[in-house]
């Protein structure tokens, strides 16, 4: 491992701790950033290199992972004379943690393989906290042998990584991730009113509950602070509507119909209407007031 050479475009929440977790197993990376005094601070935090574009810090290495905002912020760091495209060789593994169409997954796919390269889907669960910690969970899509590679490397900074298909199908099943989400948030809200207006204590609700089949990750980490009405960390309901409408079109290829998040999203639009797009996705429970 500590003779592949990796990149990482995109220093945001996730990025930069997870480039950091790759550089910390001695694996040499070179990061690219907008921003290039972020790219600067990164490198005199955790070592390794930085480049002024993602070409630049693509030509060298074996691995290049992505994790930007959308479709649209990949395809502005993957295409042009300088982007990763133009640096890949035979052989390199792109690798996009970003939460994106599994239209775009198959577009990448088929722009790797035309230079030689392979690509892997493998948007990431966990948010932040577990992007610091090393606990993420990656939800990929691809070949088994790429997978295989750069699944050694996602172990630096996650704690189960999956291999579900095909390209796409990584992104398929965070879209499911993202429809759980929101169904169980709308869940907890409803049941916090609930709570609330019985004056049941809350911490010692969550204490009880957490052991039984109503138990969640969002009970445990985010019950008790919407009781307190604290929302300023997490991840932003701003990104939770670009997933839920990702999730929408990827249902009408299907002709499926999603009630729950459907009903989540107008929520959620409402909030952001208010100026409340930065808030954490928990805030769903000021929907119901």
């Amino acid at each position: 491992m500590a003779d592949l050479k990796a990149a990482f475009i995109g220093l945001g929440v996730m990025g930069y701790p997870m480039a950091g977790h790759l550089q910390s197993q001695n694996i040499s990376t070179t990061v690219y950033n907008r921003s290039i005094n972020k790219a600067h601070k990164w490198q005199q935090q955790h070592g390794g290199n930085y480049a002024e574009t993602p070409a630049a810090a693509s030509i060298n290495a074996d691995i290049i992972f992505v994790c930007v905002g959308n479709d649209q912020d990949v395809r502005s760091v993957i295409y042009g004379e300088q982007g990763v495209l133009s640096g890949l060789k035979p052989g390199n593994i792109l690798v996009d943690h970003t939460t994106t169409s599994a239209t775009l997954a198959l577009e990448l796919q088929v722009a790797c393989e035309k230079v030689g390269a392979t690509f892997i889907d493998a948007p990431v669960s966990g948010g932040q906290a577990g992007a610091e910690n090393g606990k993420l969970t990656v939800m990929c899509g691809g070949d088994q042998a790429s997978f295989d590679k750069v699944s050694v490397l996602m172990q630096a900074y996650a704690q189960q990584i999956q291999l579900l298909g095909d390209n796409g199908q990584g992104q398929r099943c965070k879209m499911v991730n993202q429809i759980c989400i929101a169904g169980i948030l709308q869940g907890l809200s409803e049941a916090l009113a609930l709570a609330q207006s019985a004056g049941l204590p809350i911490p010692q609700v969550v204490d009880t509950l957490k052991h039984g089949a109503a138990g969640s990750w969002q009970m445990e980490n985010r019950l008790v602070t919407m009781d307190q009405g604290k929302f300023d960390f997490g991840f932003a309901l701003d990104w939770m509507r670009k997933d839920l409408a990702i999730c929408l079109d990827e249902a009408e290829r299907y002709q499926l119909e999603l009630p729950l998040t459907k009903d989540v999203d107008a929520r959620y639009a409402k909030l952001q209407e208010a100026g409340m797009g930065r808030l954490d996705t928990s805030a769903l429970v000021k929907s119901l007031k």
